[in-house]
């Protein structure tokens, strides 16, 4: 909606700061408040401190980060491949073929991500195929998680996409697979980007399935924030989180530069 008056522009600044600040902001302002402090008894923490990053940073914290970047890249990679290919395929069928393979790959997002979890540790605790108390059954859960976001995203851009450039290559004698790949991907690019950046995300936050799934020697960081605030340790909770949260910004930071080199092209 546009609005040119000068008076309703404010209002819809001052509406926007209203609500944006209590329920967005403001609950990240608290907890990087309490990542700094080690007492908070009245209206604001005090005892400021940098003791929770150092040991954020290091020994365990420091693996369990490293866990979850190695998780959610690998999570991230697997979608992405998976939710493109998906995509492409149902983009060649017909209707109802789309919307089961729609049906299929949302099912797992529509459902609480403690049954996928669950789904993934009864299927694969079992042989042939046994994952059960390995680190793989965490990825592959992630990768069931957040394919449906690649996917989606992907199939979005696809309805998007000019068929001319592949009608173009194709009347000059291009095969399909080079239409494919340097003609139709390079066009996704900014899609596909955006899906890796919004699996990524999802997957360096992802709990519930995760606290069903982990080994003892692949502990992700959202479960050791977990942890630490289950045993009362608010302020360490605190400084982890707010680890967290700049690892995954900094990626999407990384993300969002490509994204706009392939946007420029």
């Amino acid at each position: 909606m546009l609005v040119h008056s000068a008076k309703s522009r404010w209002a819809l600044w001052a509406l926007f700061l209203v609500l944006f600040l209590p329920l967005f902001a403001l609950p990240l302002l608290v907890i990087l408040a309490a990542s700094f402090s080690t007492h908070w008894s009245g209206a604001l923490p005090s005892g400021p401190t940098a003791e929770h990053y150092a040991s954020a940073v290091r020994g365990e914290s420091l693996h369990a980060l490293t866990t979850s970047l190695v998780t959610a890249l690998t999570a991230s990679a697997l979608a992405l491949v998976v939710g493109t290919w998906a995509a492409l395929a149902a983009h060649a069928l017909g209707r109802r073929g789309r919307r089961t393979l729609d049906a299929l790959f949302v099912l797992p997002v529509a459902v609480p991500s403690v049954v996928v979890g669950l789904a993934v540790l009864v299927a694969f605790s079992q042989p042939p195929l046994l994952l059960n108390g390995t680190r793989w059954i965490v990825v592959l859960a992630h990768t069931v998680l957040v394919t449906a976001f690649a996917y989606q995203s992907v199939s979005a851009a696809l309805v998007r996409l000019d068929p001319v450039y592949e009608q173009a290559a194709a009347s000059l004698g291009a095969r399909p697979a080079y239409v494919l790949l340097r003609v139709k991907l390079p066009l996704l690019l900014p899609s596909l980007n955006a899906a890796a950046g919004l699996c990524f995300a999802l997957s360096m936050g992802e709990l519930s399935a995760t606290m069903m799934l982990y080994p003892p020697d692949w502990l992700p960081l959202p479960v050791l924030i977990f942890t630490a605030t289950d045993r009362g340790s608010l302020f360490t909770g605190s400084a982890l989180a707010v680890v967290l949260m700049a690892a995954t910004l900094l990626v999407l930071l990384a993300v969002s530069r490509i994204r706009t080199k392939a946007t420029y092209r």
